[in-house]
C-alpha cells in the first residue's frame, strides 16, 4: 500500500471519521532490529543451555548435558543471578550513553566486552577445560562480561530503534485507492517495538540450534555458534554506524536526574525544592539544570510507577529458563533435549504477533475499543498466571506417575537417574504457549510504554529502569530458588499462579485510567 502524498494535520472531525494507520519505517529501523536479533541470538544461545551446564554432571548417567554438576537449586541461582546482572548493568549503560558517548558509541564499546565474554565461554567449555576444573571460572567470567555488555546494548538499542523515525504530528495521507487516512506516528511507534520484539524472538530461536549441539556434540560446539552469530552482528554494526540518527549526549542527564531526587527526598518529597529558580531564589545556590528538566523528571517518575509491578511477572516468566528445563529433564524426553522446548515461547511470539496486527487490533480499533499498553499489560499478567497455573499441573502428574513419583530421577526404581517419571515431556507445550501469549501482550506493551512516556533527553535511562524490573524479577526468583526442589515444586508454581493473578488485578486497578483518551497527548509529546 502506498501514497501519493500528505495533506495538512487532521481536523477533529477527521480525527473522529478517518482510519488511521501507522507510517513507512525507515531502512534504519531494520538494521538496528538486525543488530538486536544478532545480541539476542547470542544471549539465548549461550543461556539456553545454562541450566544443563550447571546442574547436571559431565558425563552424566541420566544422558543429559552437563559440565559442573551443582543441582538444580544452585543451577537456578545461577541463571537468575546471570538475568539479574545482564538487566541491571543497562542502569549504567544508560548513564554512558547518555552522558558520554550517545548511544551508538556505547553499543560498539560494550559490544567489545560481550564478545570477550563469549569466547573465554567457549574457551573453558571446550572438553579438556571441563575436565580439568576450569568451566566453573570460566562461566562466572563469561556471564559477568557479557552481562555489561547486555548493559550498554540493551538500554540504548531499544529507544535507538524508535528514534530513527522522526515523525512527532499526526497528518493526512492520501493512498493509491483514494481512501484519506491519518498516519499516526504514536502507532508507528507501537508497531517499531512490535516488530523489533518479534526480530528478539527470532534471536532467541539460536538456543533451539545450540541445545541440539549440546546434546549432540558438546557445549563448546554449541557456544560457538554464538561467538560467530554475535561477530556478524557487530560487523553490521560498526559497518553502519554513520547511518544512525543518534542524538547526541546531552551532558550528566541521569547523575543529575539522581541529584533532583536525592534534593526532592530531603525536602519533603517535593521536587519543586530542585528546580533552578528555587535554589537561586532560597539558597543563592546554583545548579546545572533547569526548571524545564525537573518538570521532565516528574514525568519519568509517574511511568516508572508502573514499572513497579513488572518483578512479579519476569519472576513467572523466567521459569521458563531454569526450572521447566529442569521439570522436562524429569520426563521422557524421546530423543528431545530437555531445554529445546523453550523455543515454543518464541515461535508462539513470531506467529502470533503479526496476526494481532492484522487482524485482532483492527478489529478492535474498528470496533471503538483502543488496546492500550495499560490492558495489554494486564492481560499479558492474566497469561502468565495460567501458565504457571498450567505448569503446576504438570509437576502434579509428574509426582504421581512412576518409577520415582515425587521423588524424580532420586529412587531405586530409576537405574541411577537414568529412568525419568512415565510422563511425556511433549506435555509441557501448553505451558511455553501461554508463556509467549504473556511476552506478546505484557513486555511488547512495556517497551512502548518506557519510549513513549520518556522526556526525550532520558530515554535510554527510563528504558535501563523498565529493564531493571527484569532484574528484580531475577533478585525474586533466587530467593524463591531453596524451593525449586522435590517435593515443593507444585506449591512453588501455584504460589507464582496467585502472584500473577492479584498483581495484574492490582496493576489494571491502579492503572486502568491510563489508558483514557486523553492520554493520547503524553504518547505524542515525548516524540518530539
Amino acid at each position: 500500500m502506498t501514497s501519493t502524498f500528505y495533506d495538512d494535520r487532521p481536523t477533529e472531525e477527521e480525527c473522529k471519521s478517518l482510519r488511521r494507520i501507522a507510517d513507512q519505517l525507515p531502512w534504519a529501523v531494520w538494521i538496528v532490529a538486525l543488530i538486536e536479533l544478532a545480541e539476542r541470538a547470542a544471549y539465548y544461545g549461550v543461556s539456553g543451555p545454562f541450566q544443563n551446564y550447571i546442574q547436571n554432571t559431565y558425563k552424566s548417567p541420566s544422558g543429559l548435558p552437563g559440565a559442573l554438576g551443582l543441582g538444580q537449586s544452585a543451577a537456578t541461582r545461577f541463571t537468575n543471578f546471570f538475568q539479574f546482572f545482564c538487566y541491571v548493568t543497562p542502569v549504567f549503560g544508560a548513564i554512558v550513553a547518555d552522558s558520554y558517548l550517545g548511544k551508538v558509541k556505547t553499543i560498539i564499546c560494550f559490544s567489545v566486552a560481550y564478545m570477550f565474554g563469549l569466547l573465554i565461554l567457549f574457551g573453558t567449555s571446550l572438553p579438556i577445560a571441563i575436565e580439568n576444573g576450569y568451566a566453573f571460572g570460566g562461566l562466572i567470567t563469561a556471564m559477568i562480561l557479557i552481562g555489561i555488555g547486555t548493559g550498554g546494548i540493551k538500554s540504548n538499542v531499544s529507544p535507538l530503534i524508535a528514534e530513527q523515525y522522526t515523525r512527532t504530528k499526526q497528518s493526512i495521507r492520501i493512498l493509491d485507492s483514494g481512501e484519506r487516512v491519518i498516519v499516526d506516528p504514536a502507532m508507528t511507534i507501537e508497531r517499531i517495538y512490535t516488530y523489533f520484539y518479534m526480530c528478539i524472538n527470532v534471536g532467541s530461536l539460536s538456543s533451539a540450534l545450540t541445545t541440539v549441539l549440546e546434546l549432540k556434540v558438546g557445549f563448546w560446539l554449541a557456544y560457538l555458534v554464538p561467538v560467530c552469530i554475535f561477530g556478524i552482528g557487530f560487523t553490521v554494526l560498526v559497518s553502519e554506524r554513520r547511518s544512525y540518527i543518534d542524538r547526541p549526549p546531552s551532558g550528566s542527564v541521569v547523575l543529575h536526574a539522581f541529584r533532583i531526587i536525592w534534593i526532592g527526598i530531603w525536602s519533603g518529597h517535593k521536587l519543586d525544592a530542585a528546580k533552578s529558580s528555587f535554589q537561586r531564589t532560597e539558597h543563592r545556590f546554583t545548579v546545572p539544570w533547569s526548571d524545564e528538566f525537573v518538570e521532565e523528571i516528574k514525568v519519568a517518575l509517574a511511568s516508572c510507577r508502573v514499572f513497579l509491578f513488572f518483578p512479579i511477572y519476569w519472576m513467572a516468566f523466567s521459569q521458563m529458563l531454569n526450572n521447566f528445563i529442569s521439570q522436562a529433564g524429569t520426563m521422557e524426553l524421546h530423543g528431545i533435549p530437555n531445554d529445546i522446548l523453550t523455543n515454543i515461547d518464541a515461535l508462539t511470539i513470531i506467529a502470533f504477533i503479526p496476526i494481532l496486527n492484522a487482524c485482532l487490533y483492527p478489529i478492535l480499533r474498528r470496533g471503538g475499543i483502543l488496546f492500550r499498553p495499560i490492558a495489554r499489560i494486564t492481560v499479558g499478567f492474566i497469561f502468565a498466571g495460567l501458565a504457571m497455573l498450567y505448569a503446576a499441573g504438570v509437576q502434579h502428574l509428574i509426582y504421581i506417575s512412576p518409577p520415582c513419583y515425587d521423588s524424580p530421577l532420586n529412587c531405586g526404581a530409576s537405574n541411577g537417574g537414568s529412568i525419568p517419571n512415565k510422563v511425556h515431556v511433549l506435555i509441557q507445550t501448553p505451558a511455553y504457549l501461554l508463556i509467549g501469549f504473556s511476552e506478546i501482550f505484557a513486555s511488547t506493551a512495556g517497551l512502548e510504554y518506557a519510549y513513549t512516556q520518556a522526556p526525550p533527553s532520558m530515554k535510554s535511562f527510563i528504558m535501563s529502569m523498565f529493564l531493571l524490573t527484569s532484574a528484580g524479577g531475577s533478585i525474586l526468583g533466587i530467593l524463591i530458588a531453596p524451593l525449586a526442589r522435590d517435593p515443593y515444586l507444585v506449591w512453588m508454581y501455584l504460589g507464582f499462579t496467585t502472584m500473577c493473578f492479584v498483581t495484574g488485578a492490582i496493576f489494571w486497578r491502579l492503572f486502568k485510567g491510563y489508558d483514557s483518551p486523553k492520554e493520547e497527548r503524553i504518547h505524542l509529546r515525548n516524540l518530539d
